[in-house]
């Protein structure tokens, strides 16, 4: 597999100048269902088990996507996937298969050593592709358990998987204190609630990581009654600084799970960047319990929001935001979607969704391409859905808007030969 950069276009400083225009009003466009293909768990691609897709990314010149494993090297050592995806062979159905979708490639991600990353030594969980660098980015979550506590780190690899160079990822998102992060005075990350994603500028200059969850002295994870204040931290890119932070506020989780202590959560899962510090944002949430009560058979509930940080607090010079007088990023609700339905009537199942990338044009409109973490369960599966973006018909602005996320979308996406 081999990555090339490109030429970003000239249209592109165009396009950014639409998506200053009206960015503040709501839902500036709608998300339509295009239909989705489904790889069943347990699926073998050159010696690996094909599960834990947490990130995917569109690259446009060669029409094929990537996608990191969350895989902490117990199946195979930590590693990417390139697959190609048919978007004609997507169907709003409930048992769709896995007609066009093809996994093409897979790379081993590798220690500072040069070496595959041992068990239990990383957490994989978002991966962009810069074009301009010709340079992989992914995160890793760490971990804060009884096993033992890693810092988080965003990184930089070479297309082979090979190290380059650590962002500079400030000490207070190191975990410190106890291990469940809720005991006085502990601080950092909590565990499994840190880097879920990654998103690129469009400018190409800096690249955003954003915890799924707060940090243990910014506030309590997300709960049935409480959401969750996660960071937003932005990277100079070349020189791996960190900059600017903001507030994300995370939901609540949607349904109380069922026992009343039985596991529940909601998190910022992924996110793409569509203007200057605005971004389309998945939150995840899962509840343990019956459908019964309220609760998606999966447990499952997937929203997808604009977010607009651009009058948000720079939170940089706050190790911890208690007692703080902020404003957190804006964000406004795009798609429910558990109000999808496929062509028989049946609620669209919706699995672990982790991943989300813009996608090629279909039918002469852009895309969104959503992939989901199957957590390499025999219940779960591996889900890519595929939206479609249309203009909302007021005001005039919004149609510009979506005009400039085209441009966008034909201008970032990331170059594989």
């Amino acid at each position: 597999m081999k990555l090339s950069s490109h030429t970003r276009p000239l249209a592109l400083a165009f396009a950014l100048s639409l998506i200053s225009i009206g960015a503040q009003a709501a839902a500036p466009f709608q998300l339509d269902y295009i239909g989705q293909q489904i790889v069943p768990t347990g699926t073998q691609f050159a010696g690996t088990t094909v599960g834990g897709l947490s990130s995917i990314d569109y690259v446009s010149a060669s029409g094929r996507y990537i996608a990191i494993s969350d895989d902490r090297s117990a199946f195979n050592p930590a590693r990417f996937y390139e697959l190609s995806l048919d978007l004609n062979a997507f169907t709003r159905s409930a048992t769709p298969g896995m007609a066009g979708v093809g996994f093409t490639g897979v790379t081993t991600l590798l220690d500072t050593t040069g070496l595959p990353f041992a068990t239990n030594q990383v957490d994989p969980e978002g991966m962009r592709y810069d074009a301009t660098r010709n340079q992989l980015y992914w995160s890793n979550e760490g971990q804060r358990s009884g096993a033992g506590f890693q810092n988080p780190t965003v990184r930089a690899a070479n297309i082979d998987g090979s190290h380059v160079r650590d962002f500079a990822v400030p000490a207070r998102y190191n975990p410190v204190g106890s291990n469940s992060g809720l005991a006085a005075g502990d601080s950092g990350v909590y565990n499994n609630l840190a880097f879920e994603n990654l998103a690129i500028s469009t400018d190409g200059n800096t690249l955003y990581a954003a915890t799924e969850n707060a940090l243990a002295q910014d506030s309590l994870p997300a709960t049935a009654f409480n959401g969750s204040r996660s960071r937003i931290v932005s990277f100079d890119i070349d020189s791996g600084a960190a900059g600017a932070e903001f507030i994300y506020d995370v939901s609540p989780v949607v349904f109380a799970p069922n026992p009343a202590n039985g596991f529940a959560t909601n998190g910022l899962t992924d996110f793409i960047v569509v203007g200057d510090r605005q971004f389309i944002t998945i939150e995840r949430s899962f509840s343990l319990g019956t459908p019964a009560n309220g609760i998606p058979a999966t447990g499952n509930t997937i929203r997808l929001f604009y977010a607009d940080a651009r009058n948000a607090t720079d939170v940089s010079s706050f190790d911890s935001i208690a007692g703080q007088t902020i404003t957190a990023v804006s964000k406004t609700l795009l798609l429910d979607l558990s109000d999808l339905k496929n062509d028989d009537g049946s609620t669209l199942s919706l699995d672990n969704i982790e991943g989300l990338t813009f996608g090629p044009a279909f039918n002469g409109k852009q895309t969104l391409i959503l992939a989901s973490d199957n957590n390499f369960g025999a219940t779960q599966f591996t889900q890519l859905i595929a939206l479609e973006v249309t203009a909302v018909p007021e005001p005039e602005t919004y149609a510009m808007l979506l005009a400039g996320l085209g441009l966008i979308g034909m201008a970032a996406r990331r170059r594989l030969n």
